[in-house]
């Protein structure tokens, strides 16, 4: 458990402060809760002690069980994060699962973190990437159905995603020139155009701009080879065209130890790698080792601000 734990960062919990409290009590977890004072001089945080940005649910949840009615109370709290982020109260935000479905049912247009909080900080274009101990993948499109993802990949948007994973690459990770691996969207990156002609008509030219502006683009390489540990020995990352190309492998090699960052946002965002495992709540039973990750990561690209880091 993060709380159960120390941390070299003022970590801040928003959440409901009596769903906090009787998981605590529940899973006989000792627990001091402190109020949130945005005036207070910032402190490591210390196990068994949260300090906790109270905001109360519309209606008291149950565990593992979804009520739409706090719907628009989770997005409460994403909003309070991010824009405490983004006037700097904040240093960066960890964001927990969320239950897609429950806001759909409530009737919010929600496709899931990245893209919202893009919206929220007025983001053109985030980037979702995934990090684990031995790979990074960032993703040219995201929650789209299959059979939407040709058309959405154009050289446009191909092009504006290299600047962003190469900049911010730069920026928060610190690699001082990224290799960037880019997938073909076809088996065997089209293979000379008999498999499909998107490599030849819309990733090879956008590569080829990108090498121009001083971006280490290799490729089109084919999703089937660029996985193996001599071809990842030589790049910094790969970028996959779909969601479903890139991140599976990832997470057969880490499931539960990865770390999902949006690129291309004025702040930074980190979260866990995987669902909200309704059955297991407050069952004791949840691992929780991407959320410590995520937590470790966030701190760290924070960098200098990382002693006000918030979740």
């Amino acid at each position: 458990m993060i709380a159960q734990e120390d941390w070299d960062a003022d970590l801040i919990v928003a959440a409901d402060p009596d769903l906090i409290e009787s998981t605590a009590r529940a899973l006989a977890l000792p627990l001091a809760i402190t109020a949130y004072d945005p005036a207070a001089a910032p402190a490591p945080s210390r196990a068994g002690r949260m300090t906790l940005l109270a905001s109360r649910c519309v209606h008291a949840p149950v565990p593992g069980m979804l009520d739409p009615a706090n719907a628009r109370y989770v997005l409460g709290l994403l909003d309070r994060a991010c824009d405490g982020c983004v006037r700097g109260e904040f240093a960066a935000m960890v964001t927990a699962p969320v239950q897609k479905s429950v806001l759909s049912d409530a009737g919010v247009a929600f496709t899931g973190h990245t893209e919202y909080l893009a919206a929220r900080t007025q983001a053109a274009l985030p980037v979702m990437l995934l990090v684990c101990e031995r790979m990074r993948v960032a993703l040219v499109t995201t929650h789209l159905p299959l059979a939407a993802v040709p058309a959405a990949i154009t050289a446009d948007r191909l092009l504006a995603t290299l600047r962003i994973v190469d900049a911010d690459l730069r920026r928060r990770f610190r690699v001082p020139n990224p290799r960037i691996a880019v997938l073909g969207l076809n088996p065997h990156a089209g293979e000379a155009g008999h498999l499909g002609r998107e490599e030849i008509d819309v990733i090879d030219p956008a590569l080829r701009v990108a090498r121009a502006e001083g971006i280490d683009a290799r490729g089109p390489v084919p999703a089937d080879t660029a996985f193996t540990p001599h071809a990842l020995a030589g790049v910094d990352v790969v970028l996959a065209m779909y969601h479903d190309q890139g991140l599976p492998v990832l997470k057969a090699a880490s499931f539960g130890d990865a770390v999902n960052v949006t690129l291309g946002l004025p702040i930074v965002r980190t979260s866990v790698d995987h669902g909200t495992a309704l059955a297991l709540a407050r069952s004791g039973q949840a691992d929780a080792g991407s959320l410590h990750a995520a937590v470790a990561l966030a701190i760290e690209l924070a960098g200098d601000g990382a002693a006000d880091a918030g979740s």
